[in-house]
């Protein structure tokens, strides 16, 4: 699936603050920092993470029902269903 050109940007952007924040977090755990502000950091991680995946998921989703890539069959409600909640 190619996420759409309008989402790609939103989707990269909250990939890269990721990114960012779990270097964060790696640092914070190898210099010892408070678990609270760990746990908090890896949090705000977690939330990024889940928004692009939300964000690929709308974007996507009539392009996965509709196109077939490398002929395969579209995916089917239930697999979207399925792609969906594993983001849960």
């Amino acid at each position: 699936m190619k996420v759409d050109e309008t989402a790609q940007g939103a989707v990269l952007n909250r990939l890269r603050r990721a990114q960012g924040q779990l270097a964060g977090v790696i640092a914070m755990i190898e210099a010892g920092r408070d678990c609270k502000d760990v746990v908090t950091q890896l949090a705000a991680v977690s939330r990024a993470l889940d928004r692009a995946g939300f964000k690929i998921v709308a974007s996507g989703m009539r392009q996965c029902m509709a196109v077939a890539e490398e002929d395969a069959p579209p995916m089917s409600e239930e697999e979207l269903e399925k792609l969906f909640l594993t983001l849960a």
